[in-house]
């Protein structure tokens, strides 16, 4: 492996670390404030990260992105809105269930996204619809108990996946037409203002709440969104998307091990069944397929 590969893959594996290990940070933050007032304050401080993390990149680069300032107002928005939806149901869903199962369950997006682009002309092959059907059944293993019921928390970070499919299409469309550090900066704010004004709704915000639990909201704002999603883009930087795809789909299995260790939630050996076939769908379907003519 190059040197230049290696450290790639190091700054990926990382990002799936952190990733993975804010489900915690996540569910911790929750014993002290509710759902939008994370969500709004872990945002406004990732965004703030990324403000000198875009000088730091310009530099890195050579010289600054060209990008055309509707383009990002535009793109920004709309990620925005729809980080907004995925990571508030995610943050309300992870309250009824455990770690692991929120991180296996939320890295479904990996199947889902290939599902989705049917949709704008992009036909799915035959080892996407295996991985569907062995994604299903690890669900079924995972998050049905007897009665064939699928428990509160485990149906919103199911529609948090599916919401986080979404948000990486429209990333996916807007970030070749515009600087993706910028882009998730204005994602970021936009997130963190309509998680403030459900907050202010739903909510009643203290200030010594917050500060109780500034520990998992920094890390969720310094670590989860700035940090990470600067090792991402100098990661991925002459990587091959499929290669860092199968690295950052990792975070599935340190979401799992950080509940573990940190918060001693156990699963059992159905749910670790169900866990390993979704796990095997989520690589299975990030396998390069046979090219084509």
């Amino acid at each position: 492996m190059k040197k230049a590969t290696w450290k790639n893959s190091v700054m990926l594996f990382l990002t799936a670390a952190i990733w993975g290990v804010a489900f915690v940070a996540q569910s911790v933050g929750m014993e002290y404030i509710g759902p939008f007032t994370f969500n709004c304050v872990r945002c406004l401080i990732g965004g703030c990260v990324l403000i000198p993390c875009i000088a730091f990149l310009d530099r890195f680069r050579g010289e600054r992105k060209r990008t055309d300032g509707k383009t990002l107002l535009h793109g920004g928005l709309c990620c925005g809105l729809i980080f907004f939806v995925a990571s508030s149901l995610q943050q309300i869903g992870i309250q009824y269930t455990t770690v692991g199962k929120a991180g296996f369950i939320t890295a479904l997006y990996i199947v889902l996204v290939p599902l989705l682009g049917i949709f704008v002309g992009k036909a799915a092959g035959l080892r996407v619809w295996i991985s569907v059907a062995l994604a299903v059944a690890g669900l079924y293993l995972l998050c049905i108990t007897g009665g064939f019921s699928i428990g509160k928390g485990d149906f919103l970070v199911l529609l948090c996946a599916l919401a986080f499919a979404l948000h990486i299409l429209a990333v996916d469309y807007f970030s070749p037409r515009t600087d993706g550090v910028r882009l998730s900066c204005i994602q970021f704010f936009m997130c963190g203002i309509l998680s403030g004004v459900c907050m202010l709704i739903t909510e009643t915000p203290e200030i010594t709440a917050i500060l109780q639990a500034w520990m998992p909201v920094l890390y969720a704002g310094v670590l989860s969104c700035g940090v990470a999603y600067t090792f991402q883009i100098i990661g991925q930087n002459g990587m091959d998307p499929t290669v860092a795809s199968l690295i950052m789909s990792l975070e599935s299995v340190v979401s799992v091990l950080a509940g573990w260790v940190l918060l001693g939630q156990r699963l059992s050996v159905r749910e670790l069944t169900g866990c390993a076939l979704m796990f095997t769908a989520i690589v299975l379907a990030q396998l390069p397929g046979k090219k084509t003519r």
